[in-house]
């Protein structure tokens, strides 16, 4: 198929959409690697559409493409890792949205991870990992909304943040107040 073809296939994105997308570019986010593992297997996804619910019971919020080739593993495995990245962490976060070649089993032995409770791969330098169970999930146009309500929960108090604001990584230096 010649490239020219490609494009012509491609479906035009309602006004609507592109104009929601372009304005979702401008609400930077924290940028997060998912883990799970299972019976469904082990995999891990980059995301930055990820915040906390309340913290009566602690509940956060992760919402997954279900056109993705992992959702159904979160789903079947209901366990999850919520890592956090550091500023330094632009290519684990690049390996993880599937920006380079490295395959998934590629991607977890990178010596950059410990095994959570119930063998859901934790980084070892996140900035905070919340590792816990999808309680309740719905389904909300292309997305999945998963309620995860963590079990363990580590934290740094160093280290800048990796933000995702206008299609890009940004690296976050974090500002020590002094009392």
């Amino acid at each position: 198929m010649s490239a020219t073809h490609h494009e012509a296939a491609r479906p035009e994105i309602d006004p609507t959409r592109k104009q929601f997308r372009q304005a979702m570019a401008h609400l930077g986010a924290a940028v997060n690697v998912i883990t799970t593992n299972g019976s469904a297997g082990r995999c891990g996804i980059t995301a930055s559409a990820v915040c906390s619910v309340t913290d009566a019971p602690p509940t956060l919020l992760v919402c997954l493409n279900r056109s993705s080739a992992m959702h159904a593993a979160f789903v079947r495995n209901r366990r999850v890792c919520v890592n956090v990245l550091p500023g330094h962490c632009e290519e684990i976060a690049q390996h993880f949205a599937g920006l380079t070649q490295l395959s998934m089993a590629e991607r977890f032995s990178l010596p950059l991870w410990d095994e959570g409770l119930h063998g859901v791969p934790v980084l070892r330098d996140a900035l905070a990992s919340l590792q816990g169970s999808i309680v309740e999930a719905k389904d909300v146009g292309s997305h999945s909304v998963m309620f995860v309500q963590p079990d363990v929960i580590r934290m740094r108090d160093d280290g800048d943040a990796l933000i995702y604001f206008g299609r890009n990584f940004h690296r976050i230096p974090r500002v020590v107040v002094e009392s």
